[in-house]
């Protein structure tokens, strides 16, 4: 009689059990080797902070401190806000940050931005990244820096010579090699290092180089280092402008490095620019786009003492000179602040 029992109760257990698994079914399973997509931002539940990584750049250049001022406005001002800046190789790198979404926003060149969406020169392995611009920050110029003692006057002089072209991968490697093949040399025409803007100083003043390219703000840190122990010449670029435009677009524009902004340099060196990119991915919402630039307009007095870069910044600079498509959510805030022309 026991046995008995035992057995009718095992059975209405596992009745029951069969019930309820039945009001919830298993989901379904990814097919074996399918391609997972990068996980796209969503706005924090309510009372959970919104965490942004931005990526910024090294830190000899402008992108670092820009990077970290605006993270420290971003966690003050904006509500349920915690953004934090990340040290990186620059350009491409926070590029590539945003494909995989380690980082949320970036700073980017816009010839960096240009190659990133359409999955050329540093991005052919990765293809194309789905960024977006949300405002054009400032223009860099591009050093071309020559110890003084070295006979470098033109960057065809820089044949046979030990030359860092950038950190490998970023922007500044990309336009040191374009500037060399304008100036009918090969990249292997050179003995290159592969070295960011610090150590590219470093190198410089140990007299490992003769010669260094570098993408920066003005001024740049480093840069403003190198020219307190050290004698230099600023390399003048401007001629090898419209062969850099005749091949890759308006992406690059005729600057000038303004006499006095480096220690030694009095006057005027002409020569090449390219702009600063602020970046996100092009599927993070809106609320969020509009969050960070009300947050950095409403607060532009504090962003313009970041750095000296920063100064420039305005509603009207910030919708002129991108290299890719803006972020709709960035378009209908500047259309409300009425600065954007279609």
């Amino acid at each position: 009689m026991l046995k008995r029992t035992l057995v009718i109760l095992w059975s209405i257990m596992a009745l029951a059990l069969a019930a309820c698994g039945q009001t919830t079914p298993a989901a379904p399973t990814a097919a074996p080797g399918a391609p997972t997509a990068a996980p796209a931002p969503t706005p924090a539940p309510t009372g959970e902070k919104l965490r942004l990584i931005i990526g910024t750049g090294g830190t000899g250049g402008v992108f670092f401190p820009y990077g970290g001022g605006l993270a420290r406005i971003l966690t003050e001002k904006m509500p349920n806000t915690e953004a934090t800046a990340q040290e990186t190789g620059g350009s491409v790198d926070n590029m590539k940050l945003l494909q995989s979404n380690e980082a949320q926003i970036g700073f980017t060149t816009a010839d960096s931005a240009y190659d990133g969406i359409n999955g050329l020169a540093a991005y052919q392995a990765t293809g194309p990244v789905p960024a977006a611009t949300i405002a054009v920050l400032y223009q860099s110029f591009i050093h071309v820096v020559a110890r003084a003692d070295s006979g470098i006057t033109s960057i065809a002089d820089m044949k046979g010579r030990p030359v860092s072209i950038g950190s490998a991968g970023s922007s500044t490697e990309t336009a040191a090699i374009r500037l060399l093949e304008a100036a009918g040399l090969k990249p292997e025409d050179v003995i290159r290092e592969n070295l960011g803007v610090a150590d590219s100083v470093a190198a410089m003043k140990d007299k490992k180089i003769d010669a260094f390219f570098w993408i920066g703000g003005l001024p740049t840190a480093a840069v403003t280092d190198l020219v307190t122990t050290e004698s230099v010449v600023f390399i003048d670029t401007s001629a090898l402008l419209k062969p850099m435009v005749d091949k890759y677009g308006p992406i690059y524009s005729a600057t000038v490095l303004p006499g006095g902004t480096y220690k030694g340099t009095d006057q005027d060196v002409p020569g090449i620019g390219v702009a600063n990119l602020l970046v996100v991915r092009e599927d993070m919402p809106a609320d969020q786009v509009k969050g960070i630039l009300t947050t950095i307009f409403d607060n532009l007095e504090e962003v313009h003492q970041i750095h000296p870069a920063a100064r420039t910044l305005s509603l009207e600079s910030a919708v002129e000179g991108s290299s890719i498509p803006f972020h709709s959510a960035a378009i209908e805030f500047y259309k409300e602040r009425g600065v954007w022309k279609e």
